[in-house]
């Protein structure tokens, strides 16, 4: 593959509706979350535009408070990417981020229509949260990405 294709297989970005899942009613989105935030090597990418969709939808559903605190912890978490206004937010950031894995409940996004428009520029995988949490395996990608025996998760992903 060229190398502006290249995807870091560590990386990872999770659409609005996962973040706001994951806040509000844990299973499948929380566990794979908690993958993503149980690892320092692996990297949550996520654009402005895709943080404030997922928090526009926690302060319509809870108050503006708890939409600022989930702010402020997940800028401490995510690698921030830019792109150009009116693109998918969660799309655009796996892009300009070269992110290998994106996790959406977003037929669209999931479907062989996307994959097939995508599929020749990036080496993406969209999968449900369900999907990944089945397949996402850090140990065997902790030797392609850095090197040597896996430790084991290196943070508390609820802290």
């Amino acid at each position: 593959m060229p190398e502006s294709l290249q995807t870091d297989p560590a990386s990872v970005v999770a659409d609005a509706d996962v973040l706001v899942a994951d806040l509000f009613v844990g299973g499948a989105a929380r566990e794979a979350m908690d993958l993503v935030r149980a690892h320092t090597w692996v990297e949550l990418v996520a654009s402005d535009a895709l943080l404030d969709d997922a928090e526009a939808v926690i302060s319509e559903l809870a108050t503006a408070d708890l939409a600022t605190a989930w702010r402020e912890r997940i800028e401490d978490l995510r690698v921030p990417v830019d792109h150009p206004e009116g693109d998918h937010p969660a799309l655009a950031s796996a892009y300009r981020g070269r992110v290998a894995h994106l996790l959406s409940y977003d037929d669209d996004l999931r479907g062989g229509k996307a994959s097939a428009a995508f599929g020749s520029r990036l080496n993406l995988s969209v999968k449900t949260p369900e999907g990944f949490a089945r397949l996402f395996d850090p140990e065997s990608l902790y030797e392609v990405v850095e090197g040597g025996e896996y430790p084991g998760p290196d943070c508390d992903p609820r802290s």
